[in-house]
């Protein structure tokens, strides 16, 4: 089974693709930092369990190599290099930073959207991974005017900003490096929340402007208008400019189509809308959700001679996203309409983008914090022997993987047990033989199987444990997986 490497699992794309993908049964392997507070398995986990609860299911857990795209060899150990360079086969690049402005060449954005993006191309080179995927973004248009293909890359635009221009760097460094199949490019627009639930962990563009206009409104009154002070708050648009925003859980849903489709594959696809929104519209949206009114769309060649209070508190912290506010051209979606007729992306309106502000209010504009995931049962931990073993045994022969196991939910895994003469010796992390058959249960069955509250036999026989694949009969895996008690209550 050949494993798809995402990075950026943790974004608020990533979050939601590797939900989709898990949910298509794609064989997930996913590069994440740890931070201060959690290990890298421990943010996987409770993304995982956040959406096991939404869903009302478990899910499979992909695996989780602890690494950095900022890093040479993407920061692995010599373990999880190896594993990857012998079972990932494609290689999903979403990691970027969404910077606008950059402090030093060195810095960000530059350090992961061009560097990184480079440290993976090397590593997929290195690992012989044969298929790309990379999220650039359509704003690699820059300052153009009128329509702008899916075909096309560097016509020589202007850029806007330091994101814009080290996102078409990262693209070309993707475009000149050769896989053994055609690169696939996403282009997603400015990416907002769910448009079902108005989930979001991010909150750039029209969320920092709707942030700034509530924080504005809760720190100076207002008059009986809702003015705050009696002062309009002047802005330099004339209210017909034009934005892309895609709901994240549409862009995902369309990535995921074609990463499970290959004839959709070597592509570039504008993930865009096809009607963009107005920052007239915008401008009223915010003005409703927050209750504050008062923003005058004062024209393009607007130059104040002063500001007033609230203009100068609103003026001083949307500045880095000035470069945002402009007219956008027409995105070409030819390949998206092509390929994709059956995913229309839901409609940005009045409506939506109020629901989307109500949930960010609602929330507080958190900042992704999560606790560790409290284990009922860690399966990771229970097999670490065997996988210990099994690392003992690299390049000894032979080594027959009968038989993956797949523990959903949380604290579960994936693991091939590596079998001599009858005899489980070690165990390698995912499920990585063509021909084995899987073993497929949750966390709660192990536990109670860990514990001798159940037998496999028993397991299997009642469906709580469900065998996938044709080889051995049943009664013959259940005794390999008797095995693993062996070690582990030892």
């Amino acid at each position: 089974m050949s494993y798809y490497l995402l990075t950026g699992a943790t974004g608020l794309l990533g979050n939601y693709l590797l939900r989709d993908l898990l949910l298509a049964d794609v064989p997930m392997a996913v590069l994440v930092r740890s931070n201060r507070k959690l290990s890298a398995r421990q943010r996987v986990e409770g993304l995982l369990c956040d959406w096991e609860e939404e869903l009302g299911r478990t899910l499979p857990r992909p695996v989780v190599l602890e690494g950095d795209i900022s890093q040479p060899d993407l920061g692995l150990d010599a373990n999880d290099l190896r594993w990857a360079s012998e079972y990932c086969g494609s290689l999903i690049h979403n990691a970027a930073s969404l910077s606008f402005q950059a402090t030093s060449p060195e810095g960000e954005p530059y350090r992961s959207n061009v560097g990184g993006t480079q440290n993976v191309l090397d590593f997929a080179r290195a690992a012989g991974i044969r298929q790309f995927h990379h999220v650039s973004t359509a704003y690699i248009a820059g300052l153009r005017e009128g329509r702008v293909l899916e075909t096309e890359t560097d016509v020589g635009q202007t850029l806007g900003n330091d994101y814009e221009k080290a996102k078409i760097a990262a693209e070309q460094l993707v475009r000149q490096t050769e896989f053994a199949e055609p690169t696939t490019v996403f282009r997603p627009g400015i990416i907002i929340g769910d448009s079902r639930t108005g989930f979001t962990t991010t909150y750039h563009g029209f969320y920092a402007a709707l942030q700034l206009v509530h924080m504005i409104s809760g720190a100076m009154a207002r008059d009986e208008t809702g003015k705050v002070g009696g002062h309009v708050v002047r802005l330099a648009l004339s209210g017909t400019e034009t934005k892309h925003l895609v709901p994240v859980d549409w862009v995902s849903a369309a990535m995921a189509h074609v990463i499970t489709h290959p004839e959709c594959h070597g592509q570039t696809y504008h993930l865009t809308p096809p009607h963009p929104v107005t920052t007239r519209l915008i401008r009223d949206v915010l003005e409703e959700a927050v209750g504050l009114y008062g923003a005058m769309l004062a024209g393009v060649d607007y130059q104040p001679s002063y500001l007033n209070e609230p203009e100068a508190l609103f003026h001083e912290h949307i500045k880095i996203y000035n470069s945002y506010w402009r007219m956008d051209p027409e995105f070409d979606r030819t390949n998206v309409e092509t390929m994709l007729p059956h995913l229309p992306c839901p409609h940005v309106d009045r409506a939506l983008l109020l629901k989307l502000s109500r949930a960010a209010i609602d929330a507080g504009f958190p900042t992704p914090s999560k606790k560790p995931v409290e284990l009922t049962f860690d399966a990771q931990g229970w097999m670490q022997p065997w996988l210990d073993l099994g690392a003992s045994l690299t390049g000894r022969q032979p080594r027959n993987r009968l038989l993956g196991l797949d523990v959903r939910g949380a604290g579960g895994g994936q693991w091939q047990l590596i079998v001599q003469n009858g005899h489980v010796v070690g165990a390698e992390t995912g499920i990585h033989a063509e021909r084995a058959s899987v073993c497929q249960t949750d966390v709660s069955t192990l536990a109670n199987l860990a514990n001798g509250r159940q037998s496999w036999q028993t397991a299997l026989a009642n469906g709580s444990a469900i065998l996938v694949g044709n080889g051995l009969a049943e009664h013959e895996y259940a005794a390999l997986l008797d095995q693993l008690h062996d070690v582990t209550v030892t």
